[in-house]
């Protein structure tokens, strides 16, 4: 009996969940490490884009991961499919903090003022502050309460327990003093202070504070959900990007339908002015498409039949007939908004590290508010001092920034990347990038073109050099070769419409011949002259030696029993790529050109752009070797490539850029893709990552140095809550208005670069 076959574990799935109620980065901590506890989870939450992504056992169910997550006292759901434009949900929060933020103020405001200007305190002016300080306590600052007691129920405690700590203790206080103490008896005043001195704890009142800190705090909150929507708009932006409806034509009937009806193969059509609906190839027409929402590229590509376009490009000049070759999930701006959320939703190392001291945050302060309070009365002070020192370091203490340094960065450089033809996949890349001092680059299809160009045209004595291109780009027009659809190419640019050929034949190899106005011409290698019994004159032969030895190639074009010019063709560099290099220069990388060409035409090239280090000859396999050499010499390398032969270098690399003209293989193994396929973008691209991480840096000292500093100085008894409040909500505001200043980054012209 033959044994069973072993069974094969499935793939894990990937789920990604919604998460509704989290306020702070503890609550993504306390979430992500609950779903991390099911047997073969891995979850990661992100608390600014308000995401769970979980990779699960295959099978596993999302109600069971919804349950867990709703455990924990919030809410979870799978993503719903993006809403078209004019049917966007309101956005019930921020609704709903910005009607809770307008009443605190209009409530609040009198009660500070009344608190901080004694000529305001008239009599049993102290049961006016209760009046409209309670509904901001009791209504305006009632999300904070609730999430607290519902963290309270799971045995947790997070930001919101601080703060309905804070504001119900100063809250409770003051209900004490004015009905038990002193503080509600007629004509009772007291002057605003910034420091704290011995007083009759029961003749003071604190309603200020409660409703200040609430009010501050929600100032914050708002601010800082508004501005995490506004970061992740980029995002929104490239979902909604592409058409709504197209014309298409099947069975030779032409109709509107709705793009989500468009199938792989249709012809459809593109007007002037109209966005392209999906990628495809040009059947027929010629025009100018404006791919800068795309991919960044300024400037209108000229297409043509057989030319590839992409969806949500636009066509700027005439009518187009495209058939569809991607639809849906499968087009390229589908792609890109895959990577960008999947870049958003990842976690760098460092906000790991925040978000672990975030989860450990919230009860070390509530054990040093609880031991300044303690302190405070065994030295001796007036129950008042301790009370509003405690309440002070509560406030101070909200590890809201921390949580808030990385994730937004994060969301606004990879959005603003996006805008600009760059997708980075991950939050590591970020940290690659800081490190990177060489860049390896492929020269094929990188440096150069990649694809073939007329460079230069030799002709005898007695040949003009238009009738050199007419006849010779008229053979060549009927052949398919790469070369001789260069020469085709350029004598069209130049000389227009080409004449007819007749009586054409190919031999494989060698060329091609025909008769053209009258001519029997023949275009191709000297063994094939030779065959006609025609020879080179020593000026062309030297042509074509010379063009040969700069690792071109040498056509050679005779007709009427004479050898009449040399055309040179070779794989031109592209027009940016010295600017690029020179780019890359300044940012301290050492360049690398990399090929499998002849170390003529490689040093070629690399003295026209500029790289000195040069390795030529290189086999595909080889690459990956050529990239652990450099990393063995102590070098961090990054390599741009666009090919098959250069993915598995790119997944060695340290950072990997795919060229996004290259293929799907090089691609899927880079880091950043490089929509444009311009080489500048790769110098745009290191600089970005590198100041969204020093953002993120520059966001986490400020948080790490604000709470180290303030605790302190709450806990001596220096800062008044309100205040306090005030400046915790401030540090929250700052870190999301430095990450946004991200939106404002720019592709560096090389003549800034001095």
């Amino acid at each position: 009996m033959a044994p069973a076959p072993a069974a094969v574990p499935d793939a894990p799935s990937h789920v990604e969940l919604d998460i509704g109620g989290m306020t702070c980065a503890s609550c993504a901590n306390r979430i992500e490490k609950k779903l991390n506890r099911l047997d073969g989870v891995s979850a990661s939450v992100n608390y600014a884009t308000e995401k769970a992504v979980v990779d699960a056992p295959a099978g596993v169910d999302p109600a069971v991961l919804i349950a867990e997550v709703e455990k924990t006292g919030y809410t979870a759901a799978l993503p719903e499919p993006p809403a078209s434009a004019g049917d966007e949900p309101e956005d019930r929060e921020l609704t709903s903090l910005r009607r809770r933020l307008i009443g605190a103020v209009v409530l609040s405001v009198p009660v500070i003022a009344m608190a901080m200007i004694p000529a305001l305190q008239f009599d049993y002016w102290q049961w006016v502050s209760l009046a409209l300080a309670t509904p901001v306590v009791l209504w305006a600052g009632w999300p904070f309460h609730r999430a607290a007691w519902i963290n309270l129920r799971h045995g947790a405690a997070t930001m919101d327990t601080l703060i309905s700590i804070g504001t119900s203790a100063a809250f409770a206080w003051s209900l004490y003093a004015l009905f038990f103490g002193t503080a509600g008896m007629p004509g009772m005043t007291h002057a605003f202070e910034w420091t704290i001195r011995p007083s009759d704890g029961a003749g003071n009142i604190y309603l200020e504070v409660a409703a200040g800190v609430t009010m501050f705090v929600l100032a914050g909150r708002y601010f800082e959900v508004r501005s995490k929507r506004r970061a992740g708009a980029a995002l929104r932006a490239l979902l909604e990007l592409g058409a709504k409806d197209v014309e298409v034509i099947r069975d030779g009937v032409s109709g509107r339908i709705p793009i989500a009806s468009l199938r792989v193969g249709d012809e459809f059509v593109v007007r002037p002015g109209e966005k392209i609906a999906t990628d495809g190839v040009i059947v027929s027409g010629t025009s100018a498409v404006d791919a800068s929402m795309v991919t960044g590229e300024s400037l209108p590509v000229e297409v043509g039949e057989g030319d590839a376009v992409l969806g949500a490009t636009v066509n700027a000049g005439g009518r187009l007939l495209v058939r569809a070759t991607r639809v849906g999930a499968d087009t390229q701006l589908a792609q890109m908004a895959r990577l960008v959320q999947q870049a958003q939703s990842g976690k760098a190392d460092v906000q790991r590290l925040a978000d672990r001291i975030s989860g450990v945050f919230v009860p070390i302060v509530l054990v040093i508010a609880l031991g300044t309070l303690v302190t405070w009365l065994l030295i001796g002070a007036p129950a008042a001092a301790a009370f509003t020192a405690a309440v002070a370091v509560l406030i101070i203490a909200c590890p809201c920034a921390l949580g808030l340094a990385t994730p937004t960065a994060l969301l606004v450089g990879t959005g603003r990347g996006a805008q600009l033809g760059i997708l980075i996949k991950g939050p590591e890349v970020l940290e690659s990038s800081r490190t990177v001092d060489t860049i390896v680059l492929d020269k094929t299809g990188t440096v150069t073109t990649g694809r073939m160009s007329l460079i230069d045209a030799v002709t005898d004595a007695d040949t003009p050099r238009a009738e050199l291109l007419r006849l010779a780009g008229a053979v060549e027009a009927a052949s398919e070769h790469p070369i001789a659809q260069a020469i085709a190419r350029a004598a069209r640019a130049e000389l227009g419409d080409l004449p007819a050929v007749e009586s054409f034949a190919a031999t494989t190899g060698v060329g091609v011949s025909g008769v053209v106005a009258g001519h029997a011409v023949i275009v191709g290698r000297e063994q094939l002259l030779a065959d006609w019994a025609i020879h080179l004159s020593p000026e062309l032969l030297a042509a074509k030696e010379s063009a040969e030895a700069e690792g071109s190639s040498a056509v050679l074009v005779a007709w009427d029993g004479r050898a009449r010019g040399v055309l040179v063709v070779a794989d031109r560099v592209a027009p940016s790529s010295a600017e690029a290099v020179a780019q890359l220069r300044a940012l301290g990388l050492d360049p690398v050109l990399l090929t499998g060409d002849n170390a003529t035409v490689a040093r070629r090239v690399g003295d026209e752009v500029g790289i000195e280090r040069v390795i030529a000859g290189v086999l595909p396999q080889q690459k990956v070797a050529v990239v652990k050499e450099l990393q063995a010499e102590g070098r961090v390398v990054a390599m741009v490539g666009d090919g098959v032969n250069d993915a598995a270098a790119l997944a060695q690399a340290d950072l990997g850029l795919a060229m996004g003209t290259g293929t799907d293989a090089a691609i899927e193994a880079a880091d950043i893709t490089l929509v444009r396929g311009d080489l500048r973008s790769a110098a745009d691209a290191v600089r970005l990552s590198r100041r969204t991480f020093r953002t993120i840096r520059t966001n986490l000292f400020w948080a790490f140095a604000y709470n180290v500093a303030a605790i302190p100085l709450a806990a001596l008894g220096l800062l008044n809550p309100m205040i306090a409040g005030a400046a915790m909500a401030a540090s929250s505001v700052f870190v999301v208005g430095n990450s946004l200043r991200l939106r404002r980054f720019r592709p560096l012209p090389v003549k800034e670069l001095a």
